[in-house]
């Protein structure tokens, strides 16, 4: 976040934020980010205050930090019926969360044509309460042609699974198409990301799962052991530096897995990463109690793993951290059987909170939250393109702001937007919660309002 040009007394504001904010050394401290209509203005740093423009609305919220909007990098909407964009962005806000990156493995299929993009964007023009930008994929069997025109039409990346999820919805791409794949994204100037776990090895351990009649919470995390993401991640990295593909390799578990995307990346290949905030939040041990509601792909792993994970977000080993947004309903977690449950979990709302209280809860320094912070913005908004307007406080830039108020509060279940009805942090104090949301200038979250933004104001973003 680097502050633009300072508040001059002749300028035009309607929206001043005052709080805590970070300069251009990356020191925290008083500040505010002015702005008129959807557009920053300036944004001013120190203790001295510029003389506000008549007519501006003052919004002072002391010492909360006043951050950039979230670019959520990992969000699926429309995986079932159940949610859908409006209640996925509504969500969002609420959350803090003023861009989302919307998977293409729908309900309805996969958004592999530019059929299906249009219609997707005008859904998303429709429905959206924040902004929003989509992925597109590239079916098995020569779909990677497709990939100039798709993007063409408003892809702003491509996702692809090295796993076998479903036939139609969620299907494989095997590794001699994967260097076809990259070497099409890769000409189409878009970034592909991936869902990296090794086919081989967690079909067999789930052949050998369900022959076994294992019910229990840990069948799921023997199914996919550290091995299966790692090698996973290995393919993709190693496919990706051999074609000069963008790759970013999407949600990582393991501590191992970050050290290889940063090895590539010393090695000069073009190569980012994220985690999420249930892998920086639970651990394995935390399936005996929530079972189903915690069956996530990759599998949580052990506490090692966890904090490994936050160290290397405090040296900034780790691009990108967002929710992997998979809202389903109660009906598809709470199977008896372990493996019957789908796989994810509603998280586009608790995503800052749990990720920048998690990151104060360890570092009251705030050196941690700065790297959070741009794990959730400025590296996300770069990996899609999205930069010139969204991820940072700078003059020109959409007045996109969220404000955190670190504290004890609550995550309650009635407070939740998503249509899944439950959450895996209900009743967890994170280490703080978000108070207000700006998208494009207009306040359209707050913790006492509640969502003020209508459904269609928000922009497909291209």
């Amino acid at each position: 976040m680097e502050p633009g040009a300072q508040p001059q007394e002749d300028l035009v504001a309607t929206l001043i934020v005052r709080g805590r904010i970070r300069d251009a050394r990356g020191v925290w401290g008083p500040g505010e980010v002015w702005a008129a209509g959807p557009r920053i203005v300036a944004v001013h740093t120190g203790a001295s205050r510029a003389a506000a423009p008549a007519g501006a609305r003052l919004v002072d919220v002391g010492d909360s930090y006043v951050l950039p909007g979230v670019v959520d990098a990992h969000v699926h909407s429309l995986s079932h019926g159940g949610e859908g964009i409006a209640a996925s962005t509504r969500a969002a806000a609420a959350g803090g969360v003023t861009t989302i990156v919307e998977m293409p493995y729908d309900g309805t299929g996969p958004i592999n044509s530019i059929d299906k993009l249009r219609a997707k964007q005008d859904l998303a023009n429709d429905e959206a309460h924040i902004d929003v930008a989509l992925l597109g994929t590239l079916a098995p069997g020569g779909g990677w042609r497709a990939a100039g025109d798709l993007a063409e039409a408003g892809a702003v990346g491509f996702k692809v699974s090295l796993f076998h999820t479903h036939e139609t919805r969620f299907p494989r791409i095997d590794d001699r198409e994967l260097l076809s794949v990259m070497a099409a994204v890769r000409d189409a100037g878009r970034t592909l990301c991936t869902h990296a776990e090794n086919n081989e090895i967690i079909q067999s351990l789930l052949r050998e799962e369900r022959a076994a009649g294992s019910t229990d919470p840990q069948s799921h995390s023997r199914s996919r052991p550290p091995v299966s993401e790692t090698l996973g991640v290995l393919t993709a990295l190693e496919v990706a530096a051999n074609t000069g593909a963008r790759l970013h390799v999407c949600h990582l578990s393991l501590p191992r897995s970050v050290d290889l995307v940063e090895w590539y990346r010393s090695q000069g290949a073009d190569v980012t990463l994220e985690t999420c905030p249930h892998y920086l939040t639970f651990t394995q041990d935390d399936l005996e109690t929530q079972r189903g509601h915690l069956k996530i792909n990759p599998p949580l792993r052990d506490t090692t793993a966890r904090e490994g994970l936050w160290d290397r977000i405090g040296r900034g080993a780790v691009s990108v951290v967002s929710s992997d947004h998979a809202p389903w309903s109660r009906e598809l977690k709470e199977h008896e059987v372990m493996l019957d449950n789908s796989s994810g979990a509603p998280g586009v709302q608790t995503l800052v909170a749990a990720t920048l209280g998690g990151a104060l809860r360890r570092d009251a320094s705030e050196a941690l939250l700065s790297q959070a912070v741009d794990a959730l913005t400025i590296a996300p908004a770069r990996r899609y393109g999205l930069d010139a307007r969204k991820g940072s406080l700078e003059v020109g830039k959409d007045a996109d702001i969220v404000v955190f108020t670190p504290g004890d509060a609550s995550i309650e279940l009635d407070r939740m937007l998503s249509n899944a009805g439950w959450t895996p942090y209900e009743g967890m104090s994170p280490g703080g919660s978000v108070t207000h949301t700006f998208s494009r200038g207009e306040l359209v979250y707050s913790d006492t309002a509640g969502l003020l933004a209508a459904a269609g104001r928000g922009e497909v973003l291209v």
